[in-house]
């Protein structure tokens, strides 16, 4: 039965394809993009309504296997390895299936992407990770059911689903520092501008690394620098500060409050200004 369905919905499609007249898909077709850290992400999907009906526990059973979509399987591919609820996915395509459940879902990305809904026949060898997520009410309906990408940091994000009144966060990691590192570590070995030395130093302190390094590097960087921005003497007095040197992050917040003011930046005037506050130096 559910082999003679799906040559019925291919013939169809098929049918769909030739006809001269367009008319709207009933769940229209979708792509996300977004960059989490140094990693790219993009999930394909189609995103049927709700129209009226009860969705979760009705039109997609609790405890089934679901296509988490509609129409093909829907497919989320990654530029680099990541890694979800401590299991490693290898850079690829997958498709998302799921099986919803009232306060827990399963989440499945398998490697198999081309199916018309769930595969005829599952394959455990082509499960790439299976993640347990919980399940949140909503106390606002989401008519068009959607995916995102939320919570973004420069090594994680959270995949989140939307539909009827369910909202279902999936958090996974990306291997920016990995990436950065190495990146670092040839860009200094060989023969480094300012903004590599710059970079750098910024990288660490965002990252809570080695303080001390950070402000050396930034400090190389600005001597490099024949006129530093005033962004750039922010973050300086923000390494300053945070590796202890508060005299010295204070005669620079000054300076780029100074060079701020005279761009006109107000948004970096009032940076400096909290953090002078905040140093005891206003």
């Amino acid at each position: 039965m559910k082999k003679l369905l799906l040559i019925a919905l291919m013939l169809t499609a098929s049918f769909h394809l030739r006809a001269q007249v367009k008319t709207p898909q009933a769940s229209p077709a979708c792509k996300l993009e977004q960059k989490v850290g140094l990693t790219d992400i993009s999930v394909q999907y189609s995103r049927p309504g709700v129209k009226g009906r009860t969705v979760f526990g009705d039109l997609v059973p609790y405890d089934k296997l679901w296509r988490t979509g509609a129409n093909k399987n829907t497919i989320i591919t990654f530029s680099d390895d990541v890694t979800f609820d401590g299991q490693t996915v290898k850079a690829g395509s997958y498709a998302i299936f799921t099986k919803p459940g009232k306060s827990l879902w399963e989440v499945y990305l398998y490697s198999d992407t081309e199916n018309w809904g769930t595969p005829q026949k599952w394959d455990d060898s082509k499960v790439a990770a299976i993640v347990k997520a919980k399940s949140y009410p909503m106390s606002f309906n989401v008519e068009s059911f959607s995916f995102d990408i939320n919570n973004i940091t420069n090594s994680s994000a959270t995949l989140e689903i939307f539909w009827e009144k369910t909202y279902v966060a999936i958090p996974f990691e990306v291997p920016t520092d990995t990436k950065v590192l190495a990146s670092i570590n040839e860009a200094l070995s060989g023969t480094p501008k300012a903004e590599d030395y710059f970079a750098a130093s910024v990288y660490y302190y965002q990252e809570g690394k080695d303080i001390k390094q950070a402000k050396e590097w930034i400090d190389k960087s600005m001597a490099m620098s024949s006129d530093p921005a005033f962004w750039q003497l922010r973050q300086q007095s923000l390494i300053y500060a945070k590796a202890g040197d508060k005299d010295g992050a204070i005669a620079l917040a000054k300076k780029s409050m100074a060079a701020a003011k005279e761009a006109g930046n107000d948004d970096y005037v009032k940076m400096n200004m909290d953090s002078l506050k905040e140093w005891g130096a206003m």
